[in-house]
């Protein structure tokens, strides 16, 4: 679609994201091949799709099996899921989708958490490094460019010395970022206490077969009082998304205008109607405009009075490397 990133950021309220969803399905109808099928098997007339609520959602397990693009796209990157079990979710970006998520992933962290010119970035992600295609992995990669922090560096095992760097960071402002995986949190916590009161930490989930899932509650507790933290902040993404939300502390993940969680009825899949208070978590995502922007996932979460709170996966689902604990 032409001009999309200046479309995207046009929007400031729900009737402008309606009308730009709107327009994505009938686009994503006519032009991504696996979804406009899977509206066809259920029985969905693109011309009687007028609202949110008529607009079907694409199970997210379609991306392990199918080529989730656009007609005769051609592929710039791929992202490839961090799960442990059988086949990895891969989602196909176009020049212009990758450029999409270069701008939009800095927005959608700004929004709630200020510039990232001149803030270091620290990335404690070693699964996902190991892994390759990480999208997690790229964005903070593109975070580092953006900053242009000499501070800035992915860490795999050296604890000690990221330890090091982050004491270093003190008085910097903006004040320095240290994103990193629930486990890899956790194991930087043994080399504690310690005093990082002047460091914005966000956790991205995903214990990845280290030990048990924890409620988010009980980990940020942890968390705080072995890192000398106020706050420990969250994000919420994965493989076939190309936005972000975040929870500041232990509140409901919010999501940047373009984006929208919704909650469905876990019983009923096809009820899009939003009314429940807890269910299972649609996404919305109008910066996937070259694939799908509406992905029905796995997820369990619950509205609350800011936001919405993940609470963790549905039976039998996968392990899988987006914001997820246990209940």
């Amino acid at each position: 679609m032409p001009f999309l990133k200046d479309r995207l950021a046009s929007i400031s309220d729900a009737a402008s994201f309606e009308q730009t969803a709107i327009e994505a399905f009938r686009w994503q109808y006519a032009h991504t091949p696996v979804y406009s099928e899977w509206c066809r098997q259920l029985g969905v007339d693109a011309d009687r799709v007028h609202r949110l609520e008529d607009i079907p959602f694409l199970p997210i397990s379609f991306f392990k099996s199918h080529n989730v693009l656009q007609n005769d796209a051609a592929v710039k990157k791929r992202f490839l899921s961090s799960g442990t079990q059988g086949l990895r979710s891969a989602h196909s970006l176009t020049d212009e989708a990758f450029d999409i998520y270069q701008t939009f992933s800095r927005k959608a962290f700004e929004l709630l958490f200020g510039p990232i010119k001149g803030r270091p970035i620290l990335a404690l992600l070693p699964h996902y490094l190991q892994n390759g295609d990480s999208s997690l992995v790229e964005m903070c990669r593109l975070w580092m460019e953006d900053s242009e922090h000499e501070g800035n560096g992915f860490f795999l095992d050296d604890q000690k010395q990221l330890i090091q760097r982050l004491m270093d960071l003190k008085g910097c402002r903006p004040a320095p970022l240290l994103i990193g995986a629930s486990y890899a949190l956790l194991d930087l916590a043994e080399y504690g206490p310690m005093n990082l009161d002047h460091v914005l930490i966000m956790e991205t989930g995903g214990m990845k077969g280290r030990g048990k899932e924890r409620v988010r509650a009980e980990l940020h507790q942890e968390l705080r009082s072995i890192l000398g933290a106020d706050l420990i902040h969250s994000e919420y993404g994965m493989t076939e998304l190309l936005s972000q939300a975040y929870a500041k502390g232990d509140h409901g993940f919010v999501c940047p205008p373009w984006m929208k969680l919704r909650i469905r009825d876990a019983r009923n899949p096809l009820d899009t109607t939003n009314s429940k208070k807890r269910g299972c978590i649609n996404v919305i995502d109008l910066a996937n405009w070259h694939s799908c922007c509406f992905i029905a996932t796995d997820d369990v979460g619950e509205k609350r009075k800011e936001g919405v709170a993940v609470l963790g996966r549905m039976d039998r689902s996968d392990i899988r490397g987006c914001n997820l604990l246990v209940v």
